[in-house]
């Protein structure tokens, strides 16, 4: 990852991103169990062909334009083909097939991992070429994201696949400010980082892996619930909670480019994923009664997760960061 958001030649951002696939993939196969290994195969030949496309991409510009610096992808197909490899390699709309899949067959960790350092490469690349970027193609990937994200995680149980399709929601309000305006858009997925990592851990936790076992939570752990509640609504983005700004600040952005209908149509999408979030929510915190259990150990946090939790969660649920510009 640090040889790619380092580089400067595309030849060496596409040998770190391959170095990273390669290292990645024992660490989803760990587990000896068919699903984990049909999962990294998945994964390998997805990932092999974004790199494969990657390079034939920054091979037309070098033939064209005769550079190989990744800030001067001036040749138009390749910008085209590098967005689209790109998109595949992080798992965006309509190259999403293989992320749901990957993140089931894989421990919550390795989904952790999946979800939020695996994306800095391919994130940073596309932030590098973001002034060449057409804004009609980030907007159509981006738009698309977010309805399949959405609409993906509608009928999910599995808790692994519905954040699977979380960050594929995610990622498309990402994509939508790309072109325009880069930092926000890497404002947001940063925040989506801060918000999922402390989600995962409590998850892993619990030991919860589906909707069914996230019902009990409430009775061996109550604080832990209490942040699962109030990290899932500011995945959902409402305010006041952290998850609310990067969007308002993408929707007045896209207001102020005139392009009102594109922020309308994703402001009414967003509500699908709001419905599932809305939907985890009331299961974790309203089907099971409030009573505690008689051990005296009701917070069963590993030390070190437990710093990880403490750290992350007042970043995710309050706007510390961003709250003075807000408000200026």
């Amino acid at each position: 990852t640090l040889t790619v958001t380092s580089a400067n030649h595309w030849v060496t951002a596409w040998l770190g991103l391959e170095l990273n696939m390669i290292s990645i993939l024992p660490v989803i196969a760990k587990q000896k169990h068919p699903r984990s290994t049909e999962a990294a195969t998945k994964y390998f030949l997805t990932q092999a062909t974004a790199s494969a496309l990657m390079l034939f991409a920054s091979a037309i510009n070098a033939w064209q334009t005769g550079s190989w610096n990744i800030m001067q992808l001036n040749n138009k197909l390749s910008c085209i083909l590098m967005i689209a490899a790109l998109a595949m390699k992080m798992g965006a709309a309509p190259t999403h097939f293989w992320l749901p899949e990957v993140m089931q067959g894989t421990t919550l960790a390795t989904a952790l991992l999946i979800t939020t350092w695996q994306k800095i490469a391919p994130i940073t690349l596309l932030y590098m070429i973001s002034n060449h970027a057409e804004p009609i193609i980030t907007l159509s990937i981006g738009l698309l994201s977010i309805l399949v994200g959405g609409w993906g995680g509608f009928n999910q149980t599995q808790l692994r696949k519905m954040m699977a399709y979380s960050s594929i929601a995610h990622l498309g309000w990402t994509m939508t400010v790309i072109s325009t305006v880069p930092n926000i858009a890497l404002t947001n997925i940063i925040i989506y980082m801060i918000m999922s990592t402390p989600f995962f851990i409590l998850l892993m936790t619990t030991a919860s892996k589906t909707l069914q076992t996230m019902t009990t939570t409430w009775t061996h752990t109550p604080t832990a619930t209490i942040i699962l509640m109030l990290l899932l609504l500011s995945m959902a983005g409402l305010p006041p909670l952290t998850g609310f700004t990067p969007k308002l600040l993408i929707l007045d952005n896209l207001v102020t480019h005139k392009l009102t209908i594109t922020a309308a149509t994703m402001a009414i999408l967003s509500l699908l994923s709001l419905t599932f979030y809305l939907r985890t929510t009331y299961l974790l915190t309203s089907t099971a009664p409030p009573t505690t259990t008689q051990s005296t150990t009701t917070w069963r946090l590993k030390p070190h997760q437990n710093q990880i939790t403490a750290f992350l969660t007042p970043i995710a649920l309050f706007n510390i960061t961003i709250l003075p510009a807000l408000l200026m």
